[in-house]
């Protein structure tokens, strides 16, 4: 007489409902930790009379603004050099954007810069729809940058902010917070 036992294999069902179950608890401690330890995002509202050069500003204005903060150093070069502002036709013989008449100039809207006593230059765009025109007074270190996107607009006589201002333009900021920088606290 031979009996005959069967063995049935282990069941897996026992098994993945452990490692599921395993795998829920992971994530809802890794969701706790993260939303205890995440900072809320916090925009700064600026004036309305500024525009932030991240958020603001069309691609075209942001390349005319980044030009004009790196060109800034070498206007201060020319400066020292010659005892006085170098002429827009000066920074474009030296090939400097935005100044230089190039395809890049003309794609951005084409500006026509002219240097207005005391100290700032002005960008008159021929495109208003693709940049506005941009107004850089050079005082100290920092570049003070100003736009205004209205059609045929002509050079401002007064360069104080308040008579900016009134005159529809916007003074370009370049605002910092989490979004762009972390800050790591330790």
């Amino acid at each position: 007489m031979s009996t005959t036992q069967v063995v049935r294999p282990a069941g897996a069902g026992h098994e993945t409902l452990y490692v599921l179950l395993l795998c829920l608890i992971i994530l809802a401690v890794a969701g706790t930790v993260v939303a205890l330890h995440g900072e809320p995002q916090q925009v700064a509202a600026l004036p309305s009379h500024q525009l932030d050069a991240r958020r603001d500003l069309s691609a075209a204005e942001q390349g005319i603004y980044a030009d004009l903060r790196v060109t800034l150093d070498e206007i201060h070069l020319l400066q020292q050099e010659q005892s006085a502002l170098p002429t827009p036709e000066q920074l474009a013989e030296e090939g400097f954007a935005p100044f230089a008449q190039d395809a890049s100039s003309v794609s951005r809207g084409d500006h026509r810069w002219q240097l207005l006593a005391p100290a700032a230059y002005l960008g008159l765009s021929q495109v208003p729809s693709v940049s506005g025109s941009l107004l850089m007074r050079v005082q100290g270190s920092e570049p003070d940058i100003w736009l205004n996107r209205t059609q045929d607009l002509g050079a401002p006589s007064d360069l104080t902010d308040q008579a900016l201002i009134a005159a529809g333009w916007q003074q370009v900021v370049a605002q910092f917070d989490a979004g762009v920088t972390r800050q790591h606290r330790h």
